[in-house]
């Protein structure tokens, strides 16, 4: 990880969970982090714990391109990222034949095509200064293993296998142009978030014991895939609570 002290990354979905933890983890490892997230307070709270000078919030819906590129706009005055972190995400509680449309595209903005004006904006970045650069996609098992999912979660699974594909176009994408940017999937089963949380709370269907893995186990992958040396790529990284199935979300 020395090669990324001083250096700049940028995590959608900083305010909690995942994204805070990741953020922690790259602060102690000498990286400078711009947080971007809804909720600017929870933002600014993670900034008086991390240090001002270190974590940057920026209040950004990442469902409003011109919010995106204004997050960037913001980073490029520090230099620009150096690493971007694809983690904001939403669920779907409903069934896809009985949802309005409005409800398909709120998710597949927020899963997919966020995540791909972000990628494209960190691209032009990495080219202009002509760097290294990694790209780190927050997936999920319903990105992986949809058939052991039977519970309703919508567009979910779809966004987040289309997350997946993102990933390996981009990476054709960075071999063709000659980029120098490393792209790393990593899939999560159950973490024990506010989202998770919510999500059992709101269906007493699901089970509120399911083996869940703390937001911190995701952190230290996305630290091990940064920490590969020149010439090392991690594609996929899959994790799961060590006493968990794949089928643990079936009802």
């Amino acid at each position: 990880m020395d090669r990324w002290a001083g250096k700049v990354a940028i995590i959608t979905g900083a305010s909690s969970g995942i994204g805070a933890a990741i953020a922690k983890t790259l602060v102690n490892h000498g990286v400078n982090v711009v947080g971007l997230a809804r909720r600017l307070d929870r933002l600014q709270e993670l900034a008086t714990t991390l240090g001002k000078n270190k974590f940057y919030p920026v209040q950004c819906d990442i469902q409003k391109e011109e919010e995106i590129l204004s997050a960037f706009k913001r980073t490029e005055e520090l230099g620009g990222a150096d690493i971007l972190v694809n983690n904001a995400g939403i669920f779907g509680r409903s069934l896809i034949i009985e949802s309005p449309t409005s409800d398909y595209r709120r998710i597949i903005d927020t899963n997919l095509i966020a995540p791909a004006i972000c990628a494209r904006e960190f691209t032009k970045s990495i080219k202009k200064r002509n760097v290294p650069g990694h790209i780190i996609n927050i997936n999920s098992i319903a990105g992986l293993y949809a058939e052991a999912i039977t519970m309703p979660i919508s567009m979910y699974s779809p966004s987040k296998y289309g997350l997946r594909a993102l990933g390996t176009e981009l990476r054709h994408e960075f071999i063709k142009t000659k980029l120098k940017i490393k792209v790393t999937n990593i899939s999560p089963g159950v973490v024990n978030t506010e989202m998770i949380q919510e999500f059992v709370n709101d269906d007493p269907n699901i089970s509120s014991n399911w083996p869940m893995l703390k937001d911190q186990d995701i952190a230290d992958a996305a630290i091990y895939a940064l920490g590969t040396p020149e010439g090392a790529e991690i594609l996929e990284v899959t994790v799961m609570a060590q006493s968990a199935s794949i089928a643990t979300t079936d009802r």
